[in-house]
């Protein structure tokens, strides 16, 4: 136990003092001795009465009285009067939340650095020892060390004390009180170092950095404050990013548009596609048309051209003439019908698709809603609502699947205008009478069908596509594919929109060619069921994705018997996409010992609004070879075409996506403002005038004017061209040989720091990191 005061005798208390002070007492005379009384005065009054309420539970909250007696404090204020010239460390910046009022009052009287080394310290401890004592200053240093002493241990009691009702002592945190005990300590340690160095005995660095670490350790907050967290950088957010003097710039001239090859002219060529299909079903009935598959990959129905032909003929009629409200038709040439078909009904959707056309009504082809309150087809119902449609066809299956209300009948869908639903069936149809014929007309500019797009943020618009674009598409890619009568064709792709429907539903019918479906839930289950169906029927085209091409990579060791000789044209739809390439080549490696040659895969670039832009030709064509390009990254962040070599992982290597299409005008004009030409070295939005492309948004003469009538202008300002051009939302460049070349869509555009990117390359390094044994540089 530590003895008190009062229990120590005066004869004793003067006997010890004088033992502690006899080394001070030669340097300390000029001192004034009342100085020394407060000081001591002050230092007792810190001790507790023995018979206090306090001294009871000093165990509990004053650990830090039983290492302090008026002796040791006079000892430790003789030596901070003795070193009062040597430099005291200042406090940091950095404050502590609980005591951040104390630490601005026990700044020291000088203004030392607390960042001095030891070996500063040992110098002063040296210079002290030879040099007398100047004691005109030591009250303020001994004020200060006290009142560091002090506060440690006072501010945090009375942090903790005060927080109670009536100012009763309660036991403060460990944290508190390791505070208090480590300015003690760090007090005590100080006053034995300068008393060693006055005796000569050298001072430790390995000590004296001990010292420094416990002084810096005190003066560090546990945490910064809690307003340091919600600071925001208003003026760094508001600073608009100046372009870098260093980037590169287009070097080279500006463009000039690129014209494709002339659209020939066919002899005997349908007047429209309503009259295609008239002839095929009158002179070549029983040729076949479609042949859908079920899950398993076996055919289950194959519809002829006659069969197409009377199925439709029969549709139309019924729509006309069968289907009415209070004595008045339901329909009318020109009305609105949506197609609500699942994906692995080719057949009865084909049947709907050309009853509307022989009708003269627009079909208007959408997915099969799920739920009730499905967040898509909700934007799918604002498109029905905005195009007018009030009659819905499907199949007896489908309508059995779709949510039912409380009367049997299909439920309202959220944000759908109510329709009235009929089943195409064949026992829902009504044969005609012999004298009623539909009008089959040349094609005109009224709006053949609807295509349906959905959009980055998610909305959901319609693009209008007139009679004479839907005949003009098919022909131009008749020319471009060379495709020929009675050919075979595999589809992979959805039936209902884009490719899909151009190749395997509108130009197929135009050439009476053979299509294989393949519904996407064969996909899944067997990845290599295209290429059975290929070898099977032995198809001279087929279109696909790049990702049917790299699934099948996964399931190509289970079949061995199997045979691509026989494809003359391999379209790869989404070919426009910067990571196609990879599942090309892969592709090409795998299957090439299966008969399949380098030059017949075929990639293409499309969007919805511009349909076929350019498609890479077939061999017998005698097209140049197809090209490679190995961009660097860092330029094409700047919009600008720099070559580069494959060793670097910096680059990223694109192929063409053929010739444009014939009789179209393209060209690139920059990406954002007005819609100036590029340069031959610089990527911009490519744009397509041509009479194959959409029309409109339908019922958004705003957005229509922006995408489908702009008009591209010289660097002076003058119009390249007297007709509108098509926005593609391709982003790309023409390359040699006028091959085209895309590195990116204008909805994966990220612009940070000034800089672009494109998020396609998020796919493409997802898709090189798969466990396929091939990675392609530049991902």
């Amino acid at each position: 136990m530590l003895l008190l005061p009062r229990d120590i005798t005066q004869k004793g208390y003067e006997k010890k003092r004088g033992k502690l002070l006899a080394p001070y007492i030669p340097q300390i005379q000029g001192v004034d001795p009342s100085l020394q009384i407060d000081n001591r005065i002050q230092a007792s009054s810190q001790a507790v009465l023995p018979g206090s309420k306090h001294n009871k539970s000093r165990a509990a909250n004053t650990r830090d009285e039983r290492f302090r007696s008026d002796l040791h404090t006079e000892a430790v204020q003789a030596a901070l009067a003795k070193y009062k010239e040597r430099k005291m460390p200042m406090p940091s910046k950095r404050r502590s939340v609980l005591v951040q009022s104390s630490v601005e009052a026990c700044t020291p009287p000088d203004t030392s650095s607390a960042s001095e080394d030891e070996g500063s310290l040992r110098r002063q401890g040296r210079l002290a020892t030879s040099t007398p004592y100047q004691g005109h200053g030591h009250p303020a240093v001994e004020h200060w060390f006290n009142r560091v002493i002090q506060g440690s241990s006072t501010s945090s009691s009375a942090s903790s004390t005060s927080s109670h009702p009536g100012g009763r002592s309660v036991t403060t945190t460990n944290t508190t009180a390791h505070a208090a005990l480590n300015a003690n300590a760090a007090a005590t340690a100080l006053a034995d170092l300068m008393a060693h160095t006055q005796l000569g005995v050298p001072v430790n660095s390995r000590v004296s950095s001990k010292i420094q670490q416990l002084l810096n350790t005190l003066k560090r907050p546990k945490r910064p404050p809690l307003r340091e967290f919600f600071v925001d950088d208003f003026e760094e957010l508001m600073d608009v990013q100046q372009p870098d003097p260093n980037q590169p710039k287009p070097e080279g001239q500006q463009m000039s548009p690129l014209e494709g090859e002339p659209l020939g002219v066919v002899t005997n060529w349908p007047p429209s596609l309503p009259a295609a299909l008239q002839r095929w079903g009158t002179t070549q009935p029983k040729s076949p048309c479609l042949t859908a598959l079920d899950n398993a990959g076996k055919p289950v129905y194959t519809l002829t051209y006659g069969k197409l032909w009377t199925r439709s003929h029969k549709l139309a009629y019924t729509l006309l003439n069968k289907l009415s409200t209070r004595n008045e038709p339901l329909l009318m040439p020109g009305d609105r019908v949506a197609l609500v078909f699942p994906n692995n009904d080719p057949v009865m959707f084909m049947v709907a698709f050309y009853g509307c056309l022989l009708a003269e009504l627009v079909p208007v082809p959408i997915e099969v809603p799920l739920t009730r309150k499905d967040a898509g087809s909700q934007q799918i119902g604002f498109l029905l609502g905005s195009c007018g449609v009030t009659l819905a066809l499907t199949t007896d299956a489908c309508q059995k699947g779709l949510p039912k209300a409380q009367t049997g009948e299909v439920a309202t869908f959220k944000g759908w205008p109510r329709l009235l639903w009929f089943v195409t069936d064949g026992k829902h149809v009504v044969k005609p009478p012999k004298d009623w014929h539909p009008p089959i007309r040349e094609a005109s500019n009224d709006i053949a069908y609807i295509e349906y797009k959905t959009s980055k943020e998610g909305s959901t618009m319609g693009i209008t596509v007139s009679h004479s674009a839907m005949l003009a598409h098919c022909h131009a890619l008749t020319q471009a594919c060379g495709y020929t009568e009675a050919e075979t064709i595999t589809n992979v792709l959805d039936f209902k929109r884009e490719a899909g429907l151009w190749h395997g539903v509108l130009t197929s019918v135009m050439n009476r060619m053979h299509v294989i479906s393949i519904p996407y839930s064969l996909m899944k289950v067997n990845p290599l069921s295209w290429i059975q169906k290929v070898h099977t029927y032995k198809a001279r085209v087929a279109v696909v994705k790049s990702r049917d091409m790299h699934w099948s990579l996964l399931a190509q060791r289970d079949q061995r018997d199997i045979s691509l000789s026989s494809l003359r044209m391999l379209i790869v739809a989404d070919g426009a996409n910067p990571w196609s390439i990879s599942s090309c080549d892969a592709f090409l490696n795998v299957f090439q010992a299966r008969g399949l040659r380098p030059e017949v895969i075929c990639p293409c670039a499309s969007s919805s609004e511009a349909m076929t832009v350019a498609i890479r030709r077939p061999p017998e064509m005698g097209v140049p070879p197809p090209g490679k390009a190995v961009l660097s990254m860092g330029g094409l962040s700047h919009s600008v075409i720099r070559v580069d070599t494959e060793e670097k992982l910096s680059v990223l290597t694109v192929q063409d996506v053929g010739q444009v299409m014939p009789g179209a005008l393209v060209c690139v004009v920059r990406v954002e403002g007005t819609p100036y030409l590029c340069h031959t070295d610089e990527v911009g939005e490519i744009c397509l005038s041509s009479g194959t492309t959409g029309v409109a948004y339908y019922g958004l003469p705003g957005m229509t004017k922006n995408i489908f009538e702009t008009i591209p202008v010289t660097s002076s300002g003058v119009p390249v061209s007297d007709r509108p051009f098509t926005r593609t939302s391709l982003l790309g460049f023409v390359g040699p040989d006028s091959l085209v070349f895309v590195v990116g869509k204008m909805e994966g555009l990220m612009v940070v720091s000034g800089r672009r990117h494109n998020a396609d390359d998020v796919v493409a390094t997802a898709l090189a990191v798969e466990p396929m044994k091939f990675v392609y540089r530049g991902r």
